[in-house]
């Protein structure tokens, strides 16, 4: 009988010297540590998550000529899934190569579809006198830079210099539609 009292007396003992702290209960902190973020840290203003088709953040066009230019787009994806975006922007945010920011922002919207990397986006800035025709990879075998860069000096900034920024940007779209089909 004496080792079954050793027994119990060890797991007495054990229960015993393994006591549970409890946490005390504080009261929330009524003045938590103010963080402040800037538009640019959220990632705003030097990327926006693109929405539609048309992504008019300069208010550059009226409510008619973005429903047109967005029925472009729409069928134009319906009959070849190649798809369109156009974005107008007055600022690039930290950036400093606008080059960049519309190939950067193109690739953080997935403009196109992945595996087919049909991709196409036009991307100005009324306010800093910049545009950028930025293509995915597969759309580049058709599209190419140099097609684009001619469509922008020969097409779109013609009317740009007129002050016409939705005829500059549907000539250069409906050029760019002929060529990609």
């Amino acid at each position: 009988m004496k080792p079954i009292f050793k027994i119990i007396f060890i797991a007495f003992l054990t229960i015993y010297s393994c006591k549970t702290k409890q946490i005390e209960k504080t009261e929330p902190n009524t003045n938590p540590p103010k963080v402040e973020f800037s538009e640019f840290d959220l990632g705003k203003s030097d990327l926006p998550k693109l929405k539609r088709e048309v992504n008019d953040f300069e208010h550059i066009f009226d409510v008619e000529q973005l429903e047109k230019l967005t029925l472009m787009i729409r069928e134009f994806e319906k009959n070849t899934t190649n798809q369109i975006a156009i974005v107008s922007i007055d600022s690039i945010g930290k950036y400093t190569d606008f080059d960049k920011f519309a190939v950067d922002l193109s690739n953080y919207n997935g403009i196109g579809l992945k595996e087919k990397d049909n991709g196409l986006s036009i991307v100005f800035s009324k306010n800093l006198r910049k545009i950028r025709i930025s293509t995915g990879f597969g759309t580049e075998k058709i599209l190419t830079d140099k097609i684009c860069k001619n469509i922008i000096d020969q097409t779109i900034i013609p009317e740009f210099k007129n002050g016409d920024y939705y005829n500059g940007i549907k000539k250069g779209m409906v050029e760019l539609i002929a060529k990609w089909k």
